[in-house]
Order: C-alpha cells, then structure tokens, then sequence
C-alpha cells in the first residue's frame, strides 16, 4: 500500500521525507483502521473487556525485566532515550508489559478477577523494515489476569479467531499452537538443559544470532528462521516429551476445548514465541501460504510474569495482533469495509451576501446529521460543481444573487441532472426527506463518541 511504503532520505530536493521504517496512514487506508477498531471494541464489549491505555514511554527496566534482557527486543530493537534528570526511557515494544505495570501499580488484584483488558495502541522497535514490518506499528492486544484454566486460553484463543473472521481473514490463517512448559525444575529447566547439551558442538551451523543464544536464550534457537538453524531445531529435543504432568494436562484440556469450539490448530513443537515471559500455552496465526513470516497474531500464559515485576505470585493470558499486517490481508482479499465518510451534499454560493446564507445553512444541515461540504471561495458556480462531481456527492445546494433575494435554494440532484427550488427555510427537512433512509450521521449530546 503506498502510504505504508518505505522511505529513506530526511529530504529529496527541498521536500521532507518521513523517517525510514514508519508509514503515513493516509484516509483510505485509515477506513481499514476504523473498522478494525470497531470489530475490537465490540468483541472486547461482548466479552467483559475493559479499555486500558498505557504511557507511550516506561522507565526501560520495564521492559529489560518483563521481556528479557537477552530477546533481541531488548537487545537490539528499543528506542531507549534519557530525560532530563538522566533516567533512562524506552518507547514501549509491546503492550504486555505495561499493562502488568499498571495491574500491579493501581492495586487491581483488589478487583473482581479474573481481570479483563484490551487496547489498541502504537508500538516503537528499531527492526529492519520489510514488509508488514514498521518501527512504528499498531496492535491490539487482549490480557485476562489472575486466573489459571485452560478454559480461559481457549477462549482467548476463540476470541483471537472471531475477530479474524469479523474481519474477512481467517481463511487465510491457521492456529499454531505448543506449550514451553513451567519453571518445575523438572520441566522447563530440563528440557533447557538437553537443548543446550543438543547444541553443544554444533555452534558452526548457526547463525550469529543463534550462537549467543545457545548461552543465553537457549529456547529461541528454535524460533530461528535461517535454514541451517531450522534444520538443527527439526532435530532436537522436544519440549512436549519433558512436560511435567501438571503443564502436560494442561495443554490436553486447552487442545480437548479448542476442539470443542470448533478451533482447527496445528500443534508446533518448535513454536516458542520471542519473549521471555510465557509460559505453558503459546500460539500464533500463521499464513497458511506463507507461514510464521505473515504471522498475524500471537500470545500465550504468562503465569510468572507479575510476580517477576514486583506484584504477587498471579497467573495471566494474553495475546496481540499487528493491525497493518491485517490491513495487509484485507486489501489482498480485495474486502471492502463499510464507512461512514461519504458525503451528502456540497454547498455551491455565488457573491459575499450568498456566501453568508452558505455559511448557517452548512451549519444546520450538519448539525442535522447531513454530512456536508462547500466551496466558500471565489470559484464561478460552473467550477464549483466540477468541484461537487469530485467529491461524488448525491446533492449539491446552489445560492446565488437571485437565491437570496427570494430567500430560496436550488437543490440539484447531481445524479439525475434534475433540481428544484425550495425555500431557505425548509431546505433542511427537503434534504432529510430527499436522503430518506439513509444513516444521517447524528448523535445524542449526552453520547459518548469512540
């Protein structure tokens, strides 16, 4: 999509550039944000989800703790900056880490829980750009904290799905899903250990990324996906033959309810996620064409995660969702999504004294819910309705000289070719009976407008 296209340069000639790795949402594409907004904030209503917002920049020991200091995210991918006082800042990767921040910070172990809370906010890492890939880029994310039951990830997961169906993509995708186990020593640690051991010896078939994590992130060297290190990942231990019993049941009963919801996965062994805070479940949604590069969508338990940050032991789930990949997938589907920006009428004026009656009268008919525009310059009428056919509109309203001394408009009806004359003061109940059943685009003043 051309307003998500890279750019480079900070200037070409005398002209400013946006900054590499970030995009422009231009208007058409923003009706695709919109309506994904929308599909959000409704499923998230169905489901007893709470709004949160939280501050575009934390102090960076929140992310260096909650997602670990060896994942590339914190290691390579964080715009850290220094305020004034030289405390050290980090614009937020990820929406998880803040939200438990802020779970732990206003007391909400004190609420009803489980703890149901969704956003839909940007996000900042220095990647490489590519495609579907931005340093600056949106997500929506949804967190169910202080309860512990496989029911709760399958209908995270479930939730995960509708809204990919809502949105006309989910054919295009398919659950990935594993469990990576718990930090019983005779769980997780073990099967680190073996990892480890698998490796030892084979550093000259890795990448340079994966010869550091054989020390130190041991568990994303089957994230890798560099062939020869695919290669390695397809033959070395596997996490679900070192489950203990408890993870093991677990994941049975998520599986035995996925299926129950109707949910098709694929189980993937070497699915690990790149944060170091999950634990037992872990999914994504895969391209079936393209697989992991197109992933959508991806989360999982995260059940160490608020004690790590200061609060008591409590578990929690939760996944996210990059909203210009989905945007992405939309217009590849060739979907067309419903908006409200189409508009009714454009106001054509001739003269200072027509200009003034234009002027209320656009007021009034927007106020009525009439969605409205006009040309309050110099232009001839004739070149101000080649300016209405622009704006495609159904009706234009004409004032000139003649118009106002008789205290009347012309309504055209740009379709037809055909118009007529009524009277200034009725030319807002004219325009409501002529758009008929059309939505006008009103609200109650006591509304509250998302």
């Amino acid at each position: 999509m051309a307003d998500m296209q890279d750019e480079g340069e900070m200037t070409t000639g005398n002209m400013f550039q946006r900054p590499k790795g970030v995009h422009d949402i231009l208007p058409d594409t923003h009706e695709y944000f919109t309506f994904i907004k929308k599909v959000v904030r409704h499923r998230a209503r169905q489901s007893g989800f709470r709004r949160i917002s939280t501050p575009i920049f934390e102090f960076t020991d929140v992310f260096a703790r909650a997602v670990g200091a060896d994942t590339d995210i914190v290691s390579k991918e964080m715009y850290t900056f220094q305020d004034r006082k030289g405390r050290s800042l980090t614009l937020k990767p990820e929406g998880t880490a803040g939200t438990v921040r802020a779970y732990i910070q206003h007391n909400m172990h004190t609420l009803a829980q489980p703890v149901e809370l969704y956003y839909i906010e940007p996000h900042f890492r220095y990647d490489r750009p590519q495609k579907g890939r931005f340093r600056q880029f949106w997500q929506y994310g949804f967190e169910v904290i202080g309860e512990s039951d496989p029911a709760l990830d399958a209908q995270l997961i479930y939730l995960a799905q509708t809204i990919t169906e809502d949105l006309g993509v989910a054919g295009l995708f398919k659950l990935q899903i594993n469990s990576i186990g718990c930090m019983n020593e005779k769980c997780r640690p073990h099967f680190m250990s073996d990892l480890k051991n698998f490796y030892f010896g084979k550093e000259r078939s890795l990448c340079a990324d994966c010869k550091t994590r054989v020390e130190t992130n041991p568990l994303r060297l089957l994230d890798c996906k560099l062939e020869d290190c695919r290669i390695l990942a397809e033959l070395a231990p596997k996490m679900k033959d070192y489950l203990c019993e408890e993870c093991r049941e677990f994941h049975k009963q998520l599986l035995d309810l996925l299926k129950e919801l109707g949910v098709e996965y694929v189980e993937n062994s070497s699915l690990v996620r790149g944060l170091d805070y999950y634990t037992k479940t872990v999914f994504e949604f895969w391209d079936r064409a393209l697989g992991a590069q197109n992933a959508i969508c991806g989360g999982g338990r995260y059940d160490g995660l608020i004690e790590l940050m200061g609060g008591a032991p409590t578990p929690a789930v939760g996944f996210a969702a990059g909203i210009e990949r989905i945007v992405d997938n939309m217009k590849r589907e060739k979907i067309r999504v419903p908006k409200k920006d189409d508009l009714h009428v454009f106001v054509a004026q001739l003269g200072y004294e027509a200009k003034k009656k234009c002027l209320t009268l656009m007021t009034k008919l927007r106020e009525a819910g009439i969605k409205t525009i006009g040309a309050l310059g110099k232009d001839s009428i004739k070149a101000q309705l080649r300016h209405a056919d622009r704006f495609q509109v159904p009706y234009t309203i004409i004032i000139g000289i003649t118009e106002v001394r008789d205290k009347t408009a012309i309504i055209r009806d740009m379709k037809r070719g055909s118009q007529e004359i009524v009277a200034y003061g009725k030319v807002v109940e004219e325009m409501k009976k002529m758009l008929g059943k059309e939505r006008l685009d009103t609200y109650s003043p006591g509304e509250v407008l998302y």
